[in-house]
């Protein structure tokens, strides 16, 4: 392939995705560059956050899954990666057993990462970025998962606060997120605005980047801003129709129509409390956090 291949495996609540980049020339704009990226919605949450376990028939599916991968990263003489799997793996009582098998079967070994770690993961990159225009600026990143939502607190180049809460889109659709749990959320985020005044909101993750795509069509680049008005009548639009609906008005994939509205408003929540404007949206994620973790850059 000549160049040198790195590779992250995000084994999240809603979806899997392999993420395949490439190192370019020094002195190139961007150290990597994205030449392969697969996603698939196994939904591991629908059995993690219901009955505690990952299913046989979801186990399965995950293991084909890591043959696939395996064999991908193959072909594209892959040098580096690693596999980080999130709040669903975390919560099921058998997530270190099918770690173990997936490690037997496949060679792929899975660690099973904590939320500070992903909430790290997730906005290293995006702090590199940020960090030169406004020292004294405040960003909280928001990344909205399957089954949790990680809080990054920011200032400069540095994390100051970082918290991870079980509240996320497929937990929601499943009725399992506790009333404590988001209370203890909302009471954070106010503690937040309390303690360091203005706060610049960053939204990570799938659903963010649709909302922005329905929200700020004209926005495109690799940090772009999505009004708050925008994101609420987005919302407001996507939650008059059912997810079949929205598949076919908004071209959604069938996984993304039924947790984009709850998303957005865990979203508009943070919003809310922070009196944000806009929200600021990186294209970048989890997966690229996990592929930057390996590249010896």
């Amino acid at each position: 392939m000549g160049k040198s291949h790195y590779a992250g495996i995000d084994i999240g609540s809603n979806a899997v995705r392999l993420l395949i980049k490439c190192l370019n020339e020094p002195g190139s704009t961007e150290p990597l560059s994205k030449v392969q990226l697969v996603r698939v919605p196994l939904r591991l949450g629908e059995d993690a956050f219901v009955d505690g376990r990952i299913s046989k028939k979801k186990s399965k599916q995950l293991i084909s899954l890591m043959k696939a991968y395996h064999e991908l990263m193959e072909i594209y003489e892959v040098e580096a990666f690693r596999a980080c799997a999130t709040s669903a793996m975390r919560d099921a009582e058998n997530g270190m057993e099918l770690v173990e098998k997936i490690y037997e079967k496949t060679g792929i070994k899975i660690e099973i990462i904590d939320g500070r770690e992903e909430a790290q993961l997730i906005s290293s990159d995006l702090i590199r970025a940020l960090s030169g225009q406004e020292e004294e600026e405040t960003f909280l990143y928001i990344d909205v998962g399957g089954g949790s939502t990680e809080l990054n607190l920011v200032r400069g180049s540095d994390l100051i606060e970082s918290r991870s809460f079980d509240i996320g889109t497929i937990r929601q659709l499943s009725g399992k997120v506790r009333d404590e749990e988001r209370e203890s959320f909302g009471t954070y985020v106010q503690q937040l605005k309390e303690t360091y005044g203005t706060l610049r909101l960053v939204g990570t993750g799938g659903n963010i980047n649709k909302l922005l795509r329905l929200g700020a069509p004209s926005e495109r680049a690799n940090i772009c801003n999505l009004p708050v008005a925008n994101l609420r009548a987005v919302a407001d639009e996507l939650r008059q129709y059912t997810p079949v609906e929205r598949m076919l008005i908004f071209r959604l994939k069938p996984d993304r129509a039924e947790v984009i509205v709850p998303a957005a408003d865990i979203f508009l929540l943070v919003a809310e409390i922070t009196e944000a404007t806009e929200i600021i949206v990186p294209t970048k994620g989890l997966a690229d956090g996990i592929v930057d973790s390996v590249c010896p850059l």
